[in-house]
C-alpha cells in the first residue's frame, strides 16, 4: 500500500511538472508565432470527427437542418411549418455556417447568451435562432425545447467547441469596408447587379429554386419570399460586407474580393431599396426594434436616433460623418 501511494504521489508530481512546463513554454512563445496564431483564420472541425453517440446524432441532424431547412420546417416541412419562405439557413450562413467571413458559426455558441441591441435584451442561443426564423425566414418561432432547436444548438456547440467562452476568432465577423465620401447609389447598384448577380439571383431578385422545388439554391433578395425589412441583411453595410467576402459566389473570396468596397455598397443599396425592391415587413409591430436608441446600428434606416442625421443618410450614407459624430459624442459605433 505504501508503495502504491508513493507511485501515485510521484505520478501526480510528474504530471504537475509537465503541466507547468507546458504552461511556461506556451507563455514564452515568440511574439511573431503568437501573432501568427491570432491572425490565422479559424478552421472548423471535420465532419468525420462528429462522435457516434446521442450528441453526435443531434449534431448531424442540426447540420442537416441548416442545409435543408425548408424541407424540415418550411411551408411544406416534414417536421413542422414554421418558415414563411423556402430559404435554407445555409443560403446566408454559407457552407452550413463553416465559411470564413460568410455569416458562419465559428464562435456563435461560445458567445451566447449575448446582449442584443435590436431587442435591448440578453438572448440565449435558442432565442437567437428563432429570431432568424421570424425575420429572414418571415416565419413563426419554434418551441425553444423542440428537437430542431436543440439539434441546431448541438451543431453550433460542436463547431465552436474549442473557442474560448465569450471570444471571437478570426473569420467569424465580416470584413472591414472603406466608406466612400458620397452616399450609396442604388441606380449604379442596379447596373452592377445586372452584371454580377442576375445569374444566380434572377433579374427580379427572385432567386433560383433547387430542381426539387423544396428550397432555394440561391435565395431571393426581395419580393414576398425574401428576408424581412429590418433583418440584418436588409442593412446596407451589413449586406455590403457579406458581398465583399463572398459574392459573386464561387468567383470571389475574402482573400481576393472581385468587387470594390464602393461597388459592394452600391449593390447592397440597390437590393435593399424599399422604393425599388419591396420585401416583407415585421409581423408584430408592437415591439419596436432598438428601444435603446444608442445601440441602433448606424445603417439601420428607421429613427429615432441619438444623433442628428436623417433616416435616408443612415441607410445610404455618407457614413463617415455619422461615425465621426458618434465618436465625438462617446456614442457606440455599431455595424
Amino acid at each position: 500500500m505504501k508503495r502504491k501511494n508513493s507511485l501515485l504521489i510521484v505520478g501526480l508530481a510528474l504530471g504537475f511538472i509537465a503541466f507547468s512546463c507546458n504552461q511556461k513554454i506556451q507563455s514564452t512563445l515568440p511574439v511573431a508565432d503568437s501573432v501568427a496564431a491570432k491572425n490565422k483564420v479559424w478552421v472548423t472541425p471535420d465532419t468525420s470527427t462528429i462522435p457516434h453517440d446521442a450528441f453526435g446524432e443531434m449534431v448531424r441532424y442540426g447540420r442537416d437542418l441548416l442545409l435543408n431547412t425548408s424541407y424540415y420546417i418550411g411551408p411544406d416541412g416534414t417536421k413542422g411549418h414554421y418558415l414563411g419562405n423556402k430559404m435554407n439557413c445555409t443560403n446566408c450562413h454559407l457552407d452550413a455556417g463553416t465559411r470564413a467571413f460568410g455569416f458562419n458559426f465559428f464562435s456563435t455558441h461560445a458567445r451566447y447568451p449575448q446582449y442584443r441591441g435590436r431587442e435591448n435584451k440578453v438572448l440565449d442561443l435558442a432565442q437567437r435562432i428563432n429570431n432568424c426564423v421570424e425575420r429572414p425566414h418571415n416565419g413563426t418561432p419554434l418551441p425553444l425545447d423542440s428537437k430542431e432547436i436543440v439539434a441546431m444548438i448541438c451543431y453550433m456547440k460542436w463547431l465552436s467547441g474549442n473557442v474560448p467562452v465569450g471570444q471571437h476568432v478570426k473569420g467569424d465577423e465580416m470584413p472591414e469596408l472603406e466608406y466612400p465620401d458620397r452616399a450609396a447609389d442604388p441606380q449604379q447598384g442596379a447596373v452592377l447587379f445586372k452584371k454580377y448577380c442576375v445569374e444566380c439571383h434572377g433579374a427580379n431578385g427572385e432567386g433560383k429554386m433547387r430542381p426539387d422545388s423544396v428550397c432555394y439554391l440561391f435565395p431571393p433578395l426581395w419580393g414576398p419570399f425574401a428576408y424581412q425589412k429590418g433583418s440584418s441583411p436588409s442593412r446596407v453595410l451589413k449586406l455590403a460586407r457579406f458581398i465583399k467576402a463572398n459574392m459573386p459566389d464561387k468567383k470571389t473570396s475574402w482573400q481576393k474580393p472581385l468587387l470594390t468596397d464602393e461597388q459592394c455598397i452600391d449593390i447592397a443599396s440597390f437590393v435593399n431599396s424599399d422604393a425599388l425592391n419591396p420585401r416583407p415587413v415585421k409581423k408584430d409591430a408592437s415591439h419596436p426594434d432598438y428601444p435603446n436608441e444608442a445601440f441602433k446600428a448606424i445603417d439601420y434606416d428607421k429613427g429615432p436616433y441619438v444623433d442628428t442625421f436623417s433616416e435616408h443618410q443612415h441607410k445610404y450614407g455618407p457614413y463617415k460623418p455619422i461615425i465621426q459624430y458618434h465618436k465625438d459624442h462617446n456614442l457606440p459605433v455599431i455595424f
